[in-house]
């Protein structure tokens, strides 16, 4: 894994306005950051990254078969008691899932180590599966990329195919959001997109134009029944909303499932820790409430918790992350070595959320940026990824996108 220098296309701006890629500049700071990227050996991609984060995948089904079985554990995640059924039987009826991102901390040598995996709402959809496809094309052909030079980006064609195997042709797909964010409709955009080239009818509507039907149907923003609904929306904050009452009995497919509640939540990493404990991509993480008198005072652990702790004991006192069950874009953060803050991100809304601690682990510096590498699931396999850079030790909303490569 090294970071590579390399000329910006002259017609950088031109390409981006013509795809509509309309956020490659944010807050006046290149977000689409191509003056460098990153190299990999193909040998890395396949053993490093690629089969890890499909085993981390099941890894993460087999977690949810477990929390769905237990209220308690629904509970300790934030799900809404009301909505414990709904988690459940979106389980249990098998409810097909279609995209996630797992992002891992990796430096090219040592096992990848997931961080935490946006299985619900992640974005960056856009740029991983078809501007730096593109990005590579051009750098090919301009000559400052080798001829074979290849790229581990199938997410385009792997979620076409995932919409082919799960739908039948000319099934209507109805995809939503937030409006008036770019990003978000570029990810949506890309989902639609798959869908259409699958043979799917995709219809957009804006999440605050959908209503409800006296017979109890969600309506997109023309008055038409949706049947399936792919909603960049997180279902945390669905839960909450009135409409979720609606959900059980509206007939309605949604895209994420409802049992992705427990997946996009940092409660599933101390869930994974204590299935899988010592696995070489997981980091040591438990429930803040169950080891805080441990890591603060030298106390004890929950007992439930006390073996997987002794394990990890020493490396979560030399240095571990807090985090809210829910947050974005690293919002909530905080570093703590050696019992001290030593970095730490604002909150916002997060900050009503319980908190997991998870042992720390440095992301590589290259050039005074630290990258974390977006795992794409789509199905239950890793098909892509994509490389996102900051200068802070926490990821957050001005991190910038790299492009990256695969070369001997």
């Amino acid at each position: 894994m090294q970071k590579i220098a390399l000329p910006v296309r002259p017609d950088l701006a031109a390409k981006a306005e013509e795809v509509g890629f309309t956020f490659a500049n944010m807050h006046g700071e290149p977000y689409w950051d191509e003056s460098s990227a990153y190299r990999f050996t193909l040998a890395r991609i396949e053993q490093d990254i690629e089969a890890p984060a499909t085993q981390l995948h099941a890894m993460t089904r087999e977690a949810v078969a477990a929390i769905v079985a237990s209220e308690r554990l629904m509970a300790r995640l934030g799900i809404p008691e009301a909505h414990f059924d709904l988690i459940a039987d979106s389980w249990a009826r098998n409810e097909p899932e279609i995209y996630g991102r797992m992002d891992l901390a990796y430096d090219g040598t040592g096992p990848a180590k997931l961080l935490e995996y946006n299985a619900d709402t992640p974005t960056s959809l856009y740029e991983s599966a078809a501007f730096q496809w593109q990005w590579l094309e051009d750098q090919i052909a301009a000559g400052h990329l080798p001829e074979g030079a290849d790229q581990f980006n199938g997410i385009h064609e792997a979620l076409v195919e995932r919409f082919r195997d799960l739908f039948a042709p000319d099934t209507d797909i109805h995809f939503t959001a937030i409006p008036g964010n770019p990003e978000d409709y570029a990810t949506v955009e890309s989902m639609a997109w798959a869908a259409r080239e699958a043979g799917m009818g995709a219809h957009y509507s804006d999440l605050d134009k959908i209503g409800v039907s006296q017979g109890g149907q969600f309506l997109d923003a023309e008055g038409r029944v949706i049947g399936t609904l792919f909603k960049l929306y997180p279902w945390e904050d669905l839960l909450a909303d009135d409409y979720a009452r609606h959900i059980a009995g509206s007939g309605c497919m949604f895209l994420e499932p409802a049992w992705k509640a427990v997946v996009s939540n940092k409660g599933l990493l101390p869930v994974l820790w204590q299935m899988f404990p010592g696995h070489p991509n997981l980091l040591p993480a438990f429930f803040a409430e169950d080891v805080a008198d441990a890591l603060v005072s030298g106390g004890r652990t929950a007992p439930d918790v006390a073996k997987a702790f002794e394990m990890a004991a020493e490396t979560m006192r030399r240095g571990h992350v807090v985090k809210p069950l829910f947050s974005r874009e690293g919002a909530g953060v905080a570093i703590v070595e050696a019992g001290e803050v030593s970095e730490s991100s604002p909150a916002g809304d997060y900050d009503r959320h319980a908190r997991i601690v998870q042992a720390y682990h440095a992301l590589p510096e290259f050039d005074g940026f630290r990258p974390v590498i977006g795992a794409w699931i789509a199905g239950h396999d890793c098909v892509g990824i994509g490389v996102r850079e900051d200068r802070s030790r926490i990821t957050q909303d001005l991190s910038r996108f790299k492009p990256h490569f695969i070369a001997e």
